[in-house]
């Protein structure tokens, strides 16, 4: 039995926590790291951002290629060569030798298409507007992410303290123990159980430090840097929906990976339009001018043509390709559809797991603190009981243990309360850098969308600012 106060393990028990504590809050001062600036740097710094970004540039290029369907083609070409004439039993026919040469111009343009350019145009926009609701999607993914590792390394420091102090206190808990032994006032199996409790503390430190390892590793990937003195985060109330209705019914409108959907179907439909092109007629004209020299090996003879010819083209039977292509790309369409009612009940259902989750949040973190203040009062109780013989050290350790563990599940209910804050929001489709309010500019796809959309030449790709 365990006689005599344990003060010394307390004082160390107690600083034990107040250091956990500390970490916890994470206050750093002037040059804390919020929560804010690590999203700004994670929107301007992320390579999957910044990826996103230049597939919606390349997407723009898509607009001018389709427009070029209502533009002239023009080719110029030239030619030049050396003829030796020699006429033989040929009468009154002199030999030459010419310089035969020439250059024209031919210049094409579509007149009408079966529609299929102006088809062509409104699918390219469709697929800008998909792939900006893709990077819209990819950022709030990207920052949501972040959220999550800024929130991990808060709480796997957090727990690492709190083990390393665990450590502390059992070393000095086993000190008093074999002191106790060596007077007789406990058994070796006292010593043991301290023994024992030690190195398991031991161990979970250390599997604690490899978790905070790979939470650093991650939050460097999404933010781009290392974490400093991260301040303490609240859950955020104000952007939220007011009810599950609500949030469902944002979601269905405003979610990017729905909306992109919608753009995909507009353009699966006008893919029909584009393959149904193929059966109608086609009209163009074509306009053409040459000038040749030493014609018809004849020195000095130039000739001059020039004109301009109308064409109708009107398909009869290509095999069947393009009655295919027109069933497959209805084929197209239709799965394109089922899909969207597929991403809309993914998203519905993950907008109804993160309302539980955010909604539950708050029960948990009141529980977490009640259960953290009944371990104290127990543990206090359990030191004060083995004081006089009542409580073993086995007791005494299970406590310590009891409390411990409260503690990790307080920071973890605490880390969980603004993850699932910050998940509702993305579930609903509106965590972004407006929402949060955050001190940079918001990337705005548009004005690489006009630099290009009406570029006819050059090779110069715009900067998008």
């Amino acid at each position: 039995m365990i006689r005599g106060a344990n003060k010394s393990a307390a004082g160390f028990w107690r600083q034990g926590v107040a250091v956990a504590a500390l970490c916890v809050a994470f206050a750093g001062g002037a040059r804390a790291e919020t929560i804010s600036g690590a999203l700004t740097k994670a929107y301007l710094n992320n390579p999957d951002i910044n990826q996103q970004r230049a597939a919606v540039r390349v997407s723009d290029e898509n607009i001018p290629k389709a427009n070029s369907g209502y533009l002239p083609t023009a080719t110029a070409e030239a030619d030049a060569g050396r003829e030796d004439f020699e006429p033989q039993g040929i009468p009154l026919t002199n030999s030459s030798l010419t310089n035969p040469r020439g250059y024209g111009v031919t210049v094409t343009q579509n007149v009408w298409n079966g529609n299929k350019t102006f088809n062509s145009v409104r699918q390219a926009e469709s697929g800008v507007f998909g792939a900006r609701e893709q990077l819209r999607n990819t950022v709030q993914n990207v920052m949501l992410s972040a959220v999550t590792y800024y929130m991990d390394v808060m709480r796997d420091t957090a727990i690492l303290e709190l083990d390393r102090n665990n450590v502390e206190v059992l070393q000095e808990q086993l000190r008093q123990t074999q002191d106790r032994f060596n007077v007789g006032e406990v058994t070796r199996t006292d010593v043991a159980q301290a023994e024992s409790s030690l190195e398991g503390a031991r161990a979970t430190a250390l599997t604690a430090q490899s978790q905070l390892q790979a939470s650093l590793a991650n939050y460097r990937q999404a933010i781009g840097d290392d974490p400093k003195d991260l301040a303490p985060v609240s859950p955020i109330v104000r952007q939220l929906p007011r009810g599950l209705q609500e949030a469902i019914s944002i979601s269905q409108v405003e979610h990017p990976a729905i909306v992109g959907m919608l753009h995909g179907i507009d353009a699966a439909a006008l893919a029909v339009k584009i393959a149904e092109s193929a059966l109608y007629p086609t009209v163009g004209l074509t306009g053409q001018f040459q000038k040749r020299y030493d014609y018809n090996a004849l020195p000095g003879a130039q000739v001059f043509t020039g004109s301009v010819v109308g064409q109708i083209s009107v398909p009869i039977y290509d095999g069947g390709v393009s009655f295919a292509s027109t069933r497959q790309a209805k084929e197209q369409l239709s799965q394109t559809e089922l899909q969207t009612d597929l991403q809309r009940d993914k998203v519905r259902a993950a907008v109804v797991a993160a309302w539980g989750a955010n909604q539950n949040s708050a029960g948990v973190l009141r529980a977490a603190r009640a259960q953290v203040q009944a371990a104290e009062i127990a543990l206090a109780g359990v030191r004060e009981e083995a004081k006089v013989g009542q409580r073993t050290t086995l007791d005494v350790l299970n406590a310590q243990q009891t409390l411990l563990n409260a503690r990790v599940q307080l920071v973890t209910a605490e880390h969980d309360s603004v993850v699932n804050s910050y998940s509702l929001l993305a579930a609903v489709g509106r965590l972004s850098v407006q929402s949060l309010g955050l001190a940079t500019a918001e990337y705005d796809p548009k004005v690489h969308f006009d630099q290009v959309k009406n570029k006819l030449w050059g090779t110069d790709t715009p900067d998008g600012k």
